[in-house]
This record gives C-alpha cells, structure tokens and sequence, in this order.
C-alpha cells in the first residue's frame, strides 16, 4: 500500500521525514494549531507544501499521520497514487462532487489543472484542511506539468506556453488569509495561515416557519433558514405539472434538501427517481432522505433503493438510463444538473414532478449548460417552475476564508462590467482593442470583465478557460471597450498552418489537439490540403446583456474581418446550431461547410461549422467544402440527421453560399411534375425531390414557400419522417393535409424552376 499511514489490516511503517527532527516538532504543532482553528471556526485552512515533490509527498503522509483525521476522511487527488487513503486521479475529481471530506490532498506537481482545484476545494468540510503539494512558489510558473503542456497545441510547442496562471496561483496564496506555506525544501513555514479569529457567537436558531405542506421533522431537519424555505418550494412537487431549481455556491446544502424532499414524496407514496453524474455524488441526499424517513416512521427498507412503508421508493439511475424515465417514476431529482448534458436533462421534461439542484460557481464538470442552455427550455415546458436559492454556508462557517481565494484565483464569481458602465456602447462609439494574455494578467479589472462575459455567456467556459486564455500560445482576445469596460469580447484561435507529416497523420486518424477545423475538413471530410491554410476560429463570442442586439457582436466580427485581412486565409467557427446562431453567423459572412452528424454531449445540439474567406487560399477551401456539403446534405438528413430540428436544417442551408446544380434529366422534372399535378409519387424515385428541395433551400426565393411549406421539404423530402408524426409537429389537422400542404409546394417549386419537359407534364393535368 502506498505511503504510511496505519490501518488496521497494515501497521505504519516509518518514513525519513521531509524536515530535520530538531524541527519536526514545531511544524507538527503549527498543522495541528491550523487545523484546530478550523475546527473552533468551522472554517477551513489549506497548507501549500511548496518544494521537492517526493519530500512534499513525505511530509504530507507524515502530517496527516500525526493530525487527529480518520484515514476513511482522507483523499488524494494525484495522477499517481502516493498515500494510504482514497485516492482519485486528477482527471477524475468531479468524482467528488457532492461529497466531503475533512482533509483532501492535491499534488499539482504534475498536473495543475484548474477545473480539478476547484472541484477539491469544494470537497473540504468546515473544520477540514486542503493541503497542496507544489513547485517551489518562485519557480513554480517555469513548471510546465501536463496541463500545461497540453496547451502547447500545433504547430506550437512547450516553449511558447506561459506560466501566468501559476504564478496567479502563488501570489494568491501568498496573499489570502487561512493559507500556511511550508518550504520541505529549505523546511521553513513562512506563513503558519492561522488568521485568530473572534470566538463564534452561537448560532442563532433559524426558527423556520412550519408549513402544512411539509413535515415538521422535515423543517427540524433543516440547518439554516434558507434550506427550510428551499425545502417549502420542494413541496410544489406534491402536485403534478410542477418543476424545482434549486441553486446554491457550493456547501450551502442544497442536495440536503433535495434528499429530504424526496423523502417527504416516498412518504406519501411516491416513485422518486434521482439521477447525478455519479451515484456517489448523492450520497448525502440518500443520507438525508434515508435519516427523515426514519424519523418519520416511514422507513421500509434502506440500500441502493430506499423504500417506504406507504409503498414509496427513491432509486437511483445514471443520466442515460434516467432519460428514458425507466419505471415511469412519479418524480425526478436531478441532483449537481450542471453536470449532466442538457440533451438528457431535456428528456426528463415527460416526467411531470421535476427537481434540479445546481451549482452557481462551481462550473460542475460540464461547464454551464443549464444556466445558458436548459433554463429557457424549461421554461417553456409545460411544468410551472419554482426557483429557489440557498445562500448560507453550512459544510463551513461564512467567515470562511478559503472560498473567497477560490473564488478569486479561479474567478469563480466573475462577472461582466455592472451594467451602467457599459449602457452607452455602441458600434460606433466603442474602442475596438486587441488583449493578449499580459495584457489581462497585469489588469485584474479588466481580465474579471472579460472572462465574465464569456462565463455570462457560454455554457462551456470554466476555471480551465481562465488557464487557457492566460497561458496558451493559440489563443487571443479581441475586445469592444466603452470607457474602459468591456462591451464585447471574442476569444480565437489559430488553427491550421501545418506541416506536410502533420497533415498526413491527421488525414490517417490521429487527432491533432487545438485544430478542431482543420482537424474535422482533414480527417471526416477526406481533404488533406485542409490544415495547409491558416486561420482564426471563433471559440466564443459575447456581448454585455445590457448592450445586446444594438450590432455591437457584428462590429466585433467586422473589425476581426478588416484586422486579419491578408494575415489569415478564413476565419471559422463551430457551435451548437440554433436557427438564432446560425441567422447571426450567415448575416455576418459566415458560410456553413459541415454540419456534424452526432449531438453534442453537453448542448444536445449538432454542430455547425462555418467559414469565412479572406484570401484567394481560404477561398478555394471554402467553395470546395460549401459546394460539397450542399451536395451531400440531402443524403445525410435521411440518415445521420434524421433527426435534425427542421428550422436548424433550413438555417444551415440558407447560410451555404454555394447553391447546387439541380441537375434534372427530363425523366426527373417529369416524375416531381407527375407528383405535384398529378398521381406520380416521391416514394418511387426520392433523388430528383431531394435536390430540388436543397436547391430551393440554398438559393430560393423566400417568398416562394412559407416556413411551414419549407419545414415540410426538410421533414417529408429530405429527412423521410413518418406522415403522422410530422403532421403532429407541423400542425397539420392530419396527414393527409400535410400531403396536400407539400403537393401545393412542390407545384410552386415545380413553376419556379421547372423546363419545358415539367411544364409539358404539368399542362397534361391542368389544361382543360
């Protein structure tokens, strides 16, 4: 077993010590001082052992033998495992979501990955310790490890990565209250983080309000006053057509209160299914829901399936699994839902009692999909939905002095500019300005606007972004700026510029990391010579709320046009394809190329990939792939994109800037005429309908057909949906009005585009 701490099945074998024993003894008390103020504050303290990593390992197995913790309360977050206790690969700790431990190490020696530090803090009880394993302070930012240089993305390498973040990490810690640093290298604690705090005053009883709708042993159970009044809008849910959100920052209790909502359901009865990215991450609401039901007298039986002596239960099922409601459960908690792809989350809408709890900042795993994403589709599902908030700590005491470093290291609580200091930009009066990673390390103001806007925005962005953008060499920023506040922000990167055996092992499979289009043009769409050109992709764009649909996103993209004009061959961009998105891409020159074929695991969405040209190169690239993707699509919304949302098929292909050849031999043009006019019939030979329709789609006149007539070419032609289903969507009374609704179309395609051998078959059913 690595390291030495005792168990009961291995005595402790003893280590050379990190220090000198004439020292042993006064480091040892100053960690045991550390950790009890934690304890007498509820508070927790973190302990940066900065040196050697194997003598930081040392120490910190000798330390935690010598603190009063249970072995079973211990977790190392490592890529290699180095101590007798739990331990959990750096990749790998949204494991810990929704789970505490009272002391929890993280080596980031040689994987300092900000997505992993802000889960582990997260993971730390009131009255517990973090303890970090680091480079030396002063060195650490010339200390690439494998986070790092994975940001050395082709055809860049480890040299041009920076090391900004890191050393924003030490002169944090440095900084903040309630963080102790020990050198193991020249065994010197030159801050003991003790911050001798007041005694606490007692805490106030939260007296919480009972409720008809809950138990009282369910409001006795709460610990502050926002959980029982959380705990009262969980009690919507004994009504069908109900649905709850909770949120919270971290340890305020929310999946506490989910679980004692859920007992109170399976009290009366009822079938709650819970969901989370990883059963252990609800274990303390099974914990709670197991604890009130015993209380209430309701308990049947207590495992992996809780059950109540009215014929209840609370089950658990991973996301997939719970999407398709198995069991046709009565209630559904999804418990740290920012976790968990918004495809899924939407298919829990069927289910008619809903329950999410979410984290505010804690960027759970997937970023922040349900703020961008789910929240406005359940908005317009048929539930009413009650938001609720917790805001007071309880895992710790809110004079907590760790969660404010957090915060700000990781700028977890970034925001955009308040809103009046943004409220008179506009294009014309706003300073376009280019932001390199120095520029927004050396101005905190302006790097906390910034990633703000792109948190406010984006689904995805999360405290890795806020790496990437400090340190990788293929990123920059370009910004709108209105009295020194931003507007408007883009985030690109470089892609492409390749050499020759690059290419080739990408055109053979390998993936090439930070070059996602050339990358898909390469290795999914066959064309070698894609990566040979240079461009900028737009990874995110975002405009302050206050200022949006004033065009200021459109001067941000047109100055980007103007500026790498004659420096770039295109600017590209993918994304989740929305019909809104794609409208604000084609009307800003973009052109669509590819549309992916598989849904995007966090938006639920296809992806589009757009381009737009800037010299003779990235022209020759663009038409190649525009003119093929309009030739293939039709093929590929019958198969792959069967699926497709029709108004985001439409808005692909009216943003394709090549329009296809129809093409049709006389045979063709007589059998779609002979369908429209007459009792001919797409079934027998669907080709000639499909290449009209995209044709139509790419190129025609829009007041040809109505959205409607258009959604039918998409849904009957192109993708081949069953009639009933696509009559139910589309509004139609039956199928066969949606027939006769795409026979009226096809006879205005038909006049629009037909030649003599169509009219001639046309005349054939129409003259007297």
């Amino acid at each position: 077993m690595p390291g030495g701490r005792a168990t009961a099945a291995q005595p402790r074998t003893k280590r050379p010590l990190a220090w000198s024993p004439n020292r042993r003894r006064m480091h040892l008390s100053s960690a045991r001082a550390l950790l009890a103020e934690a304890e007498r504050a509820n508070e927790r303290r973190m302990l940066v052992l900065a040196g050697d990593r194997a003598a930081g390992v040392r120490t910190a197995d000798t330390l935690l033998d010598d603190l009063p913790i249970p072995l079973s309360e211990t977790t190392l977050v490592a890529t290699q495992d180095a101590l007798a206790c739990e331990h959990v690969p750096t990749r790998n700790a949204d494991r810990l979501l929704g789970t505490t431990q009272r002391a929890v190490v993280i080596d980031l020696h040689e994987d300092c990955r900000p997505n992993a530090l802000g889960r582990v803090v997260g993971a730390v009880d009131g009255g517990g310790l973090l303890v970090v394993l680091a480079p030396p302070l002063a060195e650490w930012p010339t200390r690439d490890g494998a986070f790092a240089a994975g940001l050395a993305v082709p055809p860049f390498d480890a040299a041009d990565v920076t090391g900004r973040f890191r050393r924003r990490l030490a002169d944090t810690m440095r900084a903040h209250p309630g963080i102790a640093i020990y050198d193991v290298d020249t065994d010197t604690l030159s801050d003991d983080g003790r911050t001798r705090p007041a005694p606490r005053l007692p805490d106030p009883d939260p007296d919480p309000q009972p409720t008809a709708d809950v138990p009282a042993a369910a409001i006795d159970a709460c610990v502050t006053p926002d959980q029982a009044a959380a705990l009262a809008s969980f009690a919507a849910l004994r009504d069908p057509g109900h649905a709850v959100v909770a949120d919270a920052d971290r340890g305020r209790g929310k999946s506490s209160v989910a679980g004692l909502a859920a007992a109170c359901l399976a009290a009366e009865g009822h079938d709650v299914l819970v969901t989370a990215p990883r059963r252990r991450n609800t274990t303390e609401l099974f914990a709670r829901a197991g604890a009130l039901l015993a209380d209430l007298g309701a308990l049947a039986s207590d495992g992996d399936t809780v059950e109540t002596a009215a014929g209840g239960r609370i089950r658990f099922s991973k996301p997939p699994a719970a999407a398709d409601l198995p069991g046709d459960p009565d209630a559904v908690f999804a418990d740290e839902a920012a976790a968990i792809p918004v495809r899924l989350l939407e298919s829990l809408l069927d289910c008619q009692r809903l329950a999410f709890t979410t984290t505010v900042h804690g960027y759970e795993g997937a970023g922040r999909g349900f703020d961008v994403r789910f929240r406005d589709r359940l908005a317009d599902a048929t539930q009413t939905v009650h938001e609720t908030s917790l805001t007071d700590p309880i895992r710790y005491a809110g004079t907590d002095p760790i969660e404010p470093w957090a915060f700000r290291a990781l700028l977890l609580g970034a925001r955009p500019a308040v809103e009046p200091l943004v409220a008179d930009a506009t294009p014309d009066t706003a300073a376009y300005v280019a932001l390199s990673g120095a520029d927004l390390a050396a101005d905190e103001h302006l790097l906390r606007e910034a990633f703000g806007l792109l948190v406010s925005a984006h689904y995805r962005t999360e405290p890795n972004d806020l790496a990437r953008l400090l340190d990788a060499p293929n990123l920059t920023m370009r910004a709108l700026v209105a009295d020194g506040h931003v507007a408007s922000v883009a985030l690109l990167a470089r892609e492409g510029g390749l050499a020759d055996d690059r290419r080739a092992a990408m055109y053979d499979g390998q993936r090439v990391k930070g070059n996602m289009i050339p990358d898909v043009l390469t290795s999914q769409l066959r064309d070698e010579a894609a990566a040979t050109t240079v461009g900028y992709r737009v990874l995110r764009i975002a405009t302050h709320p206050a200022v949006r649909s004033r065009g200021l996103g459109s001067r941000l993209l047109g100055e980007l046009r103007a500026e790498f004009n004659g420096h770039a061959d295109w600017l590209g961009v993918g994304y989740g394809a929305t019909p809104a998105l794609l409208s604000f891409w084609a009307a800003n020159g973009y052109s669509t190329v590819h549309l992916s074929t598989t849904r995007n695991d966090t938006s639920g969405e296809y992806s589009a990939i757009m381009l737009d040209a800037l010299s003779d190169a990235g022209r020759a690239l663009h038409d190649r792939h525009a003119g093929w993707f309009a030739d293939r699509i039709g093929g590929v919304l019958s198969d792959a994109l069967r699926d497709l949302d029709a108004d985001v098929a439409r808005g692909a292909l009216r943003a394709c800037a090549t329009t296809p050849s129809l093409a049709l031999s006389e045979r063709d043009w007589r059998t779609v005429a002979g369908a429209a006019h007459g009792p001919g019939m797409y079934s027998v030979d669907p080709r000639p309908f499909r290449r009209l329709a995209v044709h139509h789609l790419v190129a025609g006149d829009a007041d040809l057909l109505s959205p409607d007539e258009q959604r039918l070419l998409v849904g009957a032609l192109l993708q081949a949906r069953p009639w009933d289903g696509l009559a139910d969507d589309l509004g139609y009374h039956s199928a066969s009005q949606a027939m006769r609704a795409l026979g009226d179309a096809l006879q205005a395609l038909v006049a629009a585009h037909g030649t003599a051998a169509a009219r001639a078959e046309v005349a054939r059913f129409t003259e007297d």
